[in-house]
C-alpha cells in the first residue's frame, strides 16, 4: 500500500511540475510593444495549448535591449532577426527550430510618396531613420549598400520599424529602412504616405530559436506546436495576422548565407 501511495505521489508531483513549466517567448521589437502583444499573445496562447507548456509573450522596449536580453539568455524561445541568430547561436547557444515558410527577407528603403527622390544616390549627405544599428534587413543591408556606393548618410535610430515609417511619412526624415513584412503590417495612414525607393537582395528570414536550457522534449513539442499552425483554421488565422504564409522547420546551417556577409557589428558581445 505504501509503495502504491508513493508511486501515486510521484506521478502527482511530476504532473504539477510539467504543468508549472513556462516558456518565455521573446519577440524582436520591430514594432511597438502594444502592437506586438496584440499580435503575438494569441499565438503564445495557441502554442501553450498545443505544446502543453505555458508560453508567455515577452519583448523589449528597443532592439539593443532585446540584444542584451538574448545575450543574457532571458528568453527561453525567441523570434530574432537573421543576423541576431548568427550571433546568439554562438553565445549563449540559441538553436533554430522554425522559420517563416517560403520566405526570403528583403530590406527596403522608403521615402514619402510625394518625395522627388528617385535613387539612393540622392540621399547623399542626408540623415535617415533606422530601427537600430543591428536590425539586419532594415539597417545593416541598406547602410552597407550605401557605404559601398559612396553614399554618405547619417543614421538616426528610432527604436522600431513602425517609428521609421511614421517619421518618414510625417516628413521628419527624407528616407528610412524597414522590411516588407512590417511595412505591410504598419498603420494604414503611415503606409499610404510612403513609397518604396529601393529593395535589398533576399536572405534567410528570422529564426525562431530556443535556449540550450530548454529540454529536448519541450523543444520538440514547441516545434510541433509551431508546425501545427499550418494545419488548422485557428493557426492559419493567427499566421495571417503576422503576414506569415506558414511555418517550416529550420536548421542552423540555413543562415550560412547571412554568415557569409561577415558582419561584425555585435562581435564584441562574444568576447
Amino acid at each position: 500500500m505504501k509503495k502504491i501511495l508513493c508511486v501515486m505521489l510521484l506521478g502527482f508531483f511530476a504532473t504539477v511540475t510539467a504543468q508549472a513549466e513556462t516558456i518565455t517567448f521573446g519577440i524582436v521589437p520591430q514594432q511597438s510593444a502594444k502592437k506586438l502583444a496584440r499580435l503575438w499573445t494569441p499565438i503564445s496562447s495557441y502554442l501553450s495549448e498545443k505544446a502543453g507548456v505555458e508560453v508567455l509573450f515577452s519583448t523589449a522596449q528597443d532592439i539593443p535591449t532585446f540584444e542584451k536580453r538574448l545575450l543574457a539568455g532571458e528568453y527561453d524561445m525567441a523570434y530574432m532577426n537573421p543576423y541576431h541568430y548568427t550571433v546568439f547561436q554562438q553565445k549563449p547557444g540559441y538553436d533554430a527550430i522554425a522559420k517563416q515558410r517560403d520566405k526570403r527577407i528583403k530590406g527596403i528603403v522608403v521615402v514619402h510618396k510625394d518625395s522627388p527622390i528617385q535613387s539612393l544616390t540622392e540621399l547623399n549627405g542626408q540623415t535617415l531613420s533606422f530601427p537600430s544599428p543591428a536590425a539586419f534587413a532594415a539597417s545593416v543591408l541598406p547602410r552597407a549598400k550605401m557605404e559601398k556606393d559612396g553614399i554618405n548618410i547619417t543614421p538616426k535610430y528610432v527604436s522600431s520599424h513602425d517609428s521609421v515609417y511614421l517619421t518618414v511619412s510625417r516628413g521628419l526624415f527624407p528616407a528610412g529602412g524597414g522590411v516588407m513584412r512590417t511595412f505591410n503590417n504598419t498603420a494604414t495612414e503611415a503606409r499610404e504616405n510612403l513609397r518604396i525607393l529601393w529593395t535589398t537582395p533576399a536572405y534567410t528570414p528570422h529564426a525562431i530559436a530556443v535556449h540550450p536550457r530548454v529540454s529536448q522534449g519541450v523543444k520538440e513539442k514547441l516545434q510541433q506546436a509551431l508546425l501545427s499552425m499550418n494545419e488548422d483554421e485557428q493557426g492559419q488565422a493567427l499566421l495571417k495576422t503576422i503576414n506569415f504564409k506558414g511555418i517550416e522547420t529550420a536548421k542552423n546551417k540555413d543562415w550560412d548565407d547571412v554568415r557569409g556577409l561577415n558582419i561584425k557589428l555585435l562581435q564584441h558581445l562574444l568576447q
